[in-house]
């Protein structure tokens, strides 16, 4: 070959390679990249997505609906390899380093991966941040949805929602799951305090959080994305079987179960997020009439809808997921599908369905169209890394001072025998015992730090037990034992703090009692032995089976799970905040009524919406 030739074809083959090239968004100044219409902010949204979208080959689109688990990526290059769209930190799954900083250092380097591709589409990565950042070690963990539905208070949940948006923001995480606006019809579900009521009502007005999480409109400083989780029905299972089949007509359904997720719909809610469970026998991740017909064309769903944590797996009844179970979760209206550890397996059979044409292209460029539109919307284009000026807030005082304030308001007096209650804090002597008196972790309950819970000093916080300690006056004794041992007639009052200790789904269900163990049974027996007037306070995630022993307590407080912030507590028991909590749930005589609901006509222990005060 001559020179001239040789010349000739290297000039081509450079021109060639700049017409395919599209740079992504670590590409030098200067270059293509500053022109591509998808780059330009001040164009419109659907624009923006329709350039991107012009560029994107099958395997692009196909790895924007694709959602890894962050401990999964080994090496970390397959989110840039696969072309990954999404990252996900499961329950209890956080960086070497678990504090605000060592997550944003985490985010930022998954990001940067993300932008390496030629397109340099960012990734947007979840988190369950379900009463609070609670993954995150120091962040506040507020009272869970159980508790902040008996304030009966949606603009303090919604305050929630902004200080939570903080402090994720704070590590870098884009997207929440949550809120979770399922409708607990059976306390044994072990993800009832999940739920904010038993009743569509007040589940639908604390959507409010998703404006909250989100913001007036997505792409503030400390936007997030919010999740209705989990659509539909989970709360309505058969014996509160988690991820069990929910046996009701239609009307029903759409009576209890389908009111919040409509109401998060009309607050703009960014995601929504399948359930595990099935109506009718049939599997929801698998739903085109659910997923599709009702929620986004009838209800006008404009996000992206995201299955559950390896939901597809559960499609056909059998381990593992197939290319028909791929192909069916998408043509029923998943447009992100959580495959956290099967993404290469997930990727591959969707492309085969694809060029199949069992799964139209049609159907994924919408997904697509609907994930970008969030990406965008988010500013993740143009501000693709964690603002760091919001990293001190994860934890801080303001915060922390708004969860007590939570915690307060979600205090539901149920018994005050000759005014045992409120407690003097110049009283001489006062007896503190119980399991749950001064454990952050019981307190906390589930979804905190790791995913089931667990009990101990898990996160900086404030326990019952030292909430008591910080309010009485200096001449207070306050005496402590776990058990109850020591306690004589010279107390002048006894607080028990008792209950349950951490679960999460699956772990949590309750098929048998829901009564208190032989632990807390020994304790109130040891108090009540005593003749000093006994004030239970019961740490639950539901309520508890408790009618054959509450004759004996003088006073009974329940609490829920009220988060790192138990001063909030002490300020109920002594007065400084009169207590206004009503039930969000009935409250059994005795487990075997089950399910009981308002409007069934089975004789409450405490009827929903039920709560006393200090007159």
């Amino acid at each position: 070959m001559t020179s001239t030739k040789l010349a000739a074809r290297l000039v081509a083959l450079l021109a060639l390679g700049a017409a395919l090239y599209v740079p992504g968004a670590s590409g030098s100044a200067g270059t293509a990249a500053d022109t591509a219409a998808y780059r330009d902010p001040s164009l419109p949204v659907s624009d923006r997505v329709d350039d991107l979208l012009s560029r994107m080959s099958l395997d692009e689109k196909i790895g924007q609906m694709t959602q890894a688990e962050r401990s999964a990526l080994d090496p970390q290059s397959d989110l840039a390899t696969y072309r990954i769209g999404s990252v996900l930190s499961g329950g209890g799954s956080a960086p070497a380093d678990n504090t605000a900083a060592g997550w944003a250092d985490t985010y930022d380097s998954f990001q940067r991966t993300a932008l390496s591709t030629p397109l340099g589409i960012p990734m947007i990565y979840g988190a369950d941040a379900v009463h609070g950042h609670n993954n995150v070690y120091g962040a506040t963990i507020f009272p869970h949805n159980i508790g902040l539905g008996a304030t009966r208070d949606p603009a303090l949940v919604n305050r929630i929602g902004e200080v939570t948006a903080e402090e994720v923001s704070g590590t870098g995480i884009d997207w929440t799951f949550g809120p979770c606006v399922c409708v607990a019809r059976n306390d044994r579900w072990g993800r009832t305090y999940e739920s904010f009521g038993e009743d569509p009502e007040i589940p639908s007005a604390m959507t409010s959080i998703v404006d909250g999480f989100q913001g007036a409109t997505l792409g503030g400083p400390t936007s997030i994305l919010a999740t209705a989780k989990h659509y539909v029905g989970d709360g309505g299972t058969e014996g509160g079987v988690d991820q069990g089949d929910t046996r009701v007509s239609e009307a029903e359904l759409r009576a209890i179960h389908l009111p919040p997720f409509q109401a998060a719909v009309e607050r703009g809610v960014g995601s929504v997020m399948i359930s595990f469970s099935s109506w009718n026998g049939e599997k929801v991740h698998g739903h085109r009439y659910l997923i599709n017909d009702v929620l986004k064309e009838e209800l006008g769903f404009t996000g992206f809808v995201i299955s559950d944590w390896a939901g597809i797996d559960q499609i056909d009844g059998q381990p593992g997921f197939t290319g028909a179970e791929v192909a069916t979760a998408i043509n029923a209206g998943i447009d992100m599908i959580m495959v956290p550890y099967d993404y290469q397996q997930f990727i591959s059979l969707l492309r085969a369905e694809v060029e199949a044409g069992q799964v139209p292209m049609a159907r994924i460029d919408d997904a697509n169209r609907r994930i970008l539109t969030k990406k965008f919307e988010l500013g993740l284009f143009e501000r693709p890394f964690t603002d760091r000026s919001y990293t001190p807030s994860v934890g801080s005082q303001a915060h922390r001072d708004l969860a007590r304030e939570a915690v307060r308001e979600s205090q539901v007096l149920l018994k005050n025998n000759d005014d045992a209650l409120p407690l003097s804090k110049s009283s001489d002597k006062i007896f503190v015992a119980g399991k749950n008196a001064d454990d952050i972790g019981n307190q906390s309950g589930g979804w905190t730090i790791s995913w089931q819970g667990s009990s101990g000093d898990i996160t900086p916080g404030t326990t019952v037990l030292e909430g008591i300690r910080d309010t009485v006056s200096p001449g207070t004794t306050v005496t402590y034992d776990r058990e109850g041992q020591g306690i004589d007639g010279s107390y002048e009052s006894a607080v028990a703090v008792v209950g349950e200790t951490p679960y999460a789904e699956g772990e949590g269900d309750r098929p048998g009692g829901l009564g208190l163990d032989a632990a807390d049974l020994a304790t109130l027996s040891r108090l009540e032995e005593s003749g000093v007037p006994l004030i239970v306070v019961l740490i639950s995630g539901r309520p508890m089976d408790i009618a054959t022993e509450i004759d004996g307590w003088d006073a009974l407080v329940t609490a829920w799970l009220p988060g790192t912030e138990g001063q909030g507590v002490a300020d109920v028991l002594f007065g400084d905040h009169n207590p206004t909590g009503k039930l969000p749930m009935t409250w059994m005589r005795e487990a075997g009524q089950q399910p009981i609901n308002v409007g069934d006509g089975k004789p409450a222990l405490f009827e929903y919406g039920y709560g006393l005060d200090y007159g």
